[in-house]
């Protein structure tokens, strides 16, 4: 009986297994900034909450399927590369208005200093930026809006479908969702874009996109650069 009410939910709502999982993602962020919760406690929350909706909501359209792995493996890789490469090659870049102001938002830092060398933090953190974040947004961007924008009965369009609006409609909001970091969002999002479009494969786009972040969590814990953990 539950299994036969989650599909007649699924046909009812079709966007819910994909929207659902960021709308929360986003409530937390939401949250963070006007009631945050004390450090562990916001770190086991989101992870648990993340990963239950996820796991609770989202099994219909889930698809780890994988055509290219080791070309979306070098794809992740060249974002990381891209990502970082304004600020290690010119060190004062993000200091401009580009990048902080009261649209786009400032640099800071979300994880206390004195959560930086606690290992469940870490490993928190770590998980959520490699698994969970991946998966919800490629659910989010590349599997649900980029169709929706093409046909709003989403569910017709193939994954991967083409068309310029929603190409770069996806690209620029997706850029936005990284706020002083809108520049290389921006980048990431069409490279995404494009990978989703070559391959069709929501399992390719979570695996490249969970490679560029799990390159971002090494850089960020090993050289000590927080400011990309926003």
């Amino acid at each position: 009986m539950e299994i036969e009410t989650t599909t007649a939910r699924a046909v009812r709502w079709p966007s819910v297994p994909y929207v659902l999982p960021f709308a929360v993602f986003a409530a937390f962020l939401v949250l963070q900034h006007y009631a945050p919760l004390p450090g562990h406690v916001d770190l086991v929350a989101r992870t648990v909450v993340l990963a239950g909706v996820l796991g609770i909501a989202s099994r219909s359209a889930l698809s780890f399927r994988l055509s290219q792995p080791a070309s979306s493996i070098l794809l992740g890789i060249a974002v990381f590369a891209l990502w970082i490469a304004p600020d290690a090659l010119f060190p004062h870049y993000r200091q401009s208005w580009l990048f902080n102001n009261g649209f786009v938002g400032t640099l800071g830092k979300s994880i206390a200093p004195n959560l930086r060398g606690d290992p469940l933090s870490l490993v928190l953190r770590s998980f959520r930026a490699i698994i969970l974040v991946p998966i919800i947004e490629e659910l989010f961007w590349r599997a649900w809006l980029m169709r929706w924008l093409i046909n709003p009965r989403f569910e017709t369009v193939p994954l991967g479908a083409w068309a310029s609006g929603a190409f770069w409609i996806t690209a620029v909001l997706f850029a936005s969702e990284h706020g002083p970091y809108w520049d290389v969002g921006l980048l990431a999002g069409v490279l995404y874009n494009w990978w989703m479009i070559r391959t069709k494969s929501l399992g390719d786009c979570i695996l490249a996109h969970a490679v560029t972040n799990a390159c971002l969590s090494a850089y960020v814990i090993v050289g000590g650069h927080w400011e990309y953990w926003q």
